[in-house]
């Protein structure tokens, strides 16, 4: 708990001084126009997608002309854009965004650690219900905007406090780091409830693709939140989830734990994680996604629908027509609305 205590009062550069931008976001507005708003900076929130703009300096800017539309998507964008003016606005207030997870010490131990972070969009009222936020990811790809930031406004607008994880992806996810930084973030978020204004109970995991694949696994027995010594989550909440990686496996491990023993989490489909005890759960994917496809269709959503229905675990299942693998909110899909039901389910589970 020594460095639950320290993470405490870690925090950016202080905020109570210095420019502020206005909320003028719109789905035009191009990368570099957000990075260059003085609030969006101030903030923290990381706004790259993909590994190389991070790690190859002459690629950072390869993306400045393009605009929020074209990077976050049609389906997206509109919520997207709606949390990034919430940022501004709670940044120009006064309140941080971006938390670290892991203390000096822990992150000289293994660098990777530094590019773990928690984005914290507070609810209007105390003592709300939160939302930690998993959005979908690959080897090279990051999805904070798309999944964390439209997901945080949509939730924030039904009165819920969100916190939108970055944690590592690609080389780094070895050794289970994924299931670390979630570990982690629900046990900052428990150490500093009252300082955020959140219940330490009845909180939602919202996973996107992998990232519903690593919330999957954490409500799990074997690698999940027993582990890290937290509150069970309320309920769990997945779009369009990895449920098994199928083929995919060997090549994670040969890519990321090429010498590294003992199960890991991409090893692990969420299906045989479920038992009597596993929360709630409400999941969706469409019939025409073809990254399911990919990994097998029948091993990803009807496969978690049968295990949850065999341990009587409650569940919520919507198999749409029309949506694609990456849609995020869904706008103008058959998806579009699914964030309604999502909340409404973890309210039909959990404490008023």
């Amino acid at each position: 708990m020594a460095a639950l205590a320290l993470l405490a009062v870690l925090a950016l550069p202080a905020f109570a001084e210095g420019e502020k931008g206005e909320a003028n976001i719109t789905p035009q507005t191009t990368m570099k126009e957000l990075r260059e708003n003085p609030s969006i900076k101030g903030s923290g929130l990381y706004t790259y997608v993909y590994v190389w703009e991070r790690d190859c300096g002459f690629l950072q800017n390869s993306k400045d002309n393009d605009t929020l539309q074209q990077v976050i998507g049609k389906q997206s964008v509109n919520s997207c854009v709606a949390g990034m003016n919430l940022i501004i606005e709670t940044y120009n207030a006064g309140t941080q965004i971006t938390y670290k997870l892991f203390t000096p010490e822990e992150i000289a131990q293994d660098k990777s650690r530094d590019h773990v972070e928690l984005y914290y969009f507070p609810a209007e009222q105390p003592n709300a219900k939160y939302a930690v936020v998993l959005s979908g990811n690959a080897l090279f790809y990051s999805g904070e905007m798309r999944g964390g930031v439209s997901t945080a406004w949509e939730l924030h607008q039904r009165g819920y406090a969100v916190f939108a994880l970055r944690y590592r992806i690609g080389k780094e996810a070895k050794d289970n780091a994924p299931l670390e930084d979630l570990g982690r973030a629900i046990q900052f978020i428990t150490a500093n409830a009252e300082t955020f204004g959140v219940r330490t109970e009845d909180y939602a995991l919202l996973g996107y693709s992998s990232g519903g694949q690593i919330t999957g696994v954490f409500c799990g027995k074997e690698l999940g939140y027993r582990n890290y010594n937290v509150p069970k989550p309320g309920v769990l909440l997945l779009v369009y989830p990895i449920n098994n990686f199928y083929e995919a496996k060997p090549i994670y491990h040969l890519l990321l734990d090429t010498h590294g023993d003992g199960r890991r989490y991409y090893d692990k489909n969420i299906s045989d994680c479920i038992d009597a005890d596993y929360p709630p759960t409400y999941f969706w994917y469409a019939r025409n996604d073809v990254m399911l496809m990919a990994f097998n269709y029948w091993q990803q959503g009807p496969a978690l629908q049968q295990a949850l229905a065999a341990n009587g675990v409650p569940y919520q299942e919507h198999v749409y027509r029309c949506a694609q693998h990456g849609v995020g909110i869904g706008e103008g899909t058959d998806a579009e609305g699914w964030i309604k039901e999502a909340a409404a389910f973890w309210e039909a589970h959990t404490a008023p």
